[in-house]
């Protein structure tokens, strides 16, 4: 089986709330909108985060987004008005921080720097 895109999906129980959330923490619009209950966001070449309203799911979804500066990530989300924490420890090298958009589904920050 070959796969051609991992998609992340947060079910919310407003989508258009959702989509000013998830624009602040990823700090740009959705790159499409293709029908008025989901938002794509194109995060990798094969990772897309899609934000879509389903209330009777919502706040279901854990998301982990890998990132390469936790601390440069966390003072980004800051200025954006997010607050995420604390930063812990997973393991010998990573560390994370969680977040929750309004529904509850939560966000977390990895940082695995290489060895």
């Amino acid at each position: 089986m070959d796969i051609a895109r991992v998609l992340m999906v947060a079910p919310v129980g407003n989508v258009e709330t959702a989509v000013v959330w998830y624009e602040r923490l990823l700090g740009r619009p959705a790159d499409t909108r293709p029908m008025p209950s989901l938002a794509d966001w194109h995060l990798t070449a094969g990772g897309w985060l899609s934000v879509f309203e389903d209330a009777e799911r919502s706040g279901s979804a854990l998301l982990n987004l890998e990132v390469p500066d936790l601390d440069e990530a966390l003072a980004q989300l800051e200025e954006r008005g997010l607050a995420a924490g604390p930063v812990r420890a997973g393991g010998t090298r990573t560390r994370f921080a969680a977040l929750e958009d309004p529904d509850g589904n939560r966000v977390t920050l990895l940082e695995n720097p290489a060895a």
